[in-house]
């Protein structure tokens, strides 16, 4: 019998259902200018006796009960759907990446994957699949797959990278766009001179091949100055944010854009609408209202109405139908 403590694969089939399986969100910087690339989706269990668990404490369970194709759509059609929902707000490269297990990736994921982007109505340049290292280079036979989905703009990253046993052959031929470092490796970059020759190592053979090279668990300021010296591209982990959930993902968004208008201009003070970097059509609809007051502020959102109100009379800029400034 399972412990008490422990969760059980009856009680996870109908987690999606019951609406206990969240994705929380980990940025990606680009170490070329500090910049916000992109997140990583992650799944956490909301267990109503237990708490938030981590993938570690259910997804053995959830393979061995052959629950992944049933979690995993829930994961694509879930970040699908807040991807979209954030398109409007987020950087122009953004893209989202998703885990996807090697028990999905089968024939019909093609079909699978292009039927969740049309129902979100999502860019496919907007998803990374992030695939384990033997299920990315383990079967020739979906090369060609790949290849159609990265034609409609899917990129594929091998996660993990390192911790393997990848065949070079494959992944001379594999249509991967990033190979991710393992955190092992990461973790001892400061102190281990045989950590910083792998990682050296990988990133060149990276570049060679004209892939992306993103590094996983960077913790520390040295760990982040060994790899910008090393050539890597992006890197994530809690030196910039652990994974947060989807409202505190986007208060991280808003602070770097606040901190960025910033440093461009002392003495402004800026949000994503004050910037205009909402347009006025998406600004002033529910959903861009709801968004500014939400993340920004409601004294923002305000000031934002006050200063386009007082561009209309002097007839700078003009009102979108549908919503009109506060008369008051």
């Amino acid at each position: 019998m399972p412990r008490s403590d422990e969760p059980t694969a009856a009680q996870l089939a109908r987690a999606a259902e019951r609406q206990e399986l969240v994705l929380y969100y980990q940025p990606i910087i680009a170490l070329d200018g500090d910049t916000l690339i992109g997140a990583e989706a992650l799944l956490r269990w909301a267990h109503p006796a237990l708490g938030l668990l981590a993938p570690a404490r259910f997804l053995t369970m959830a393979e061995t009960a052959g629950l992944m194709p049933q979690i995993g759509e829930w994961v694509l059609r879930e970040a699908c759907r807040q991807m979209h929902d954030w398109q409007a707000v987020v950087p122009g490269p953004f893209r989202l990446a998703v885990n996807v297990a090697a028990s999905q990736v089968g024939p019909d994921f093609d079909s699978d994957l292009r039927r969740i982007l049309a129902e979100a109505q999502l860019p496919g340049e907007r998803l990374e699949i992030e695939l384990t290292e033997s299920a990315a280079f383990g079967d020739p036979a979906l090369f060609a797959l790949f290849d159609a989905l990265r034609s409609a703009g899917v990129r594929f990253a091998a996660d993990d990278f390192g911790t393997g046993y990848s065949c070079l052959q494959h992944l001379k031929c594999c249509p991967i766009t990033t190979l991710k470092i393992d955190q092992s490796f990461v973790a001892g970059l400061a102190d281990d001179a045989r950590d910083r020759t792998i990682v050296h190592t990988v990133i060149q053979l990276a570049h060679g091949l004209g892939m992306e090279v993103v590094a996983e668990g960077v913790e520390t300021p040295a760990s982040l100055d060994l790899l910008r010296q090393a050539g890597c591209d992006a890197v994530q982990g809690f030196l910039f944010a652990p994974p947060l959930p989807a409202d505190e993902f986007f208060r991280f968004v808003s602070q770097r854009r606040i901190a960025a208008m910033t440093n461009n201009e002392p003495g402004t003070i800026a949000c994503c609408v004050c910037c205009k970097e909402i347009p006025l059509d998406t600004a002033f609809t529910p959903e861009g209202a709801e968004y500014v007051e939400h993340f920004c502020g409601l004294e923002c959102y305000q000031r934002f109405q006050s200063r386009a109100k007082a561009d209309t009379e002097r007839g700078e800029s003009e009102w979108p139908l549908g919503r009109q400034p506060d008369q008051s």
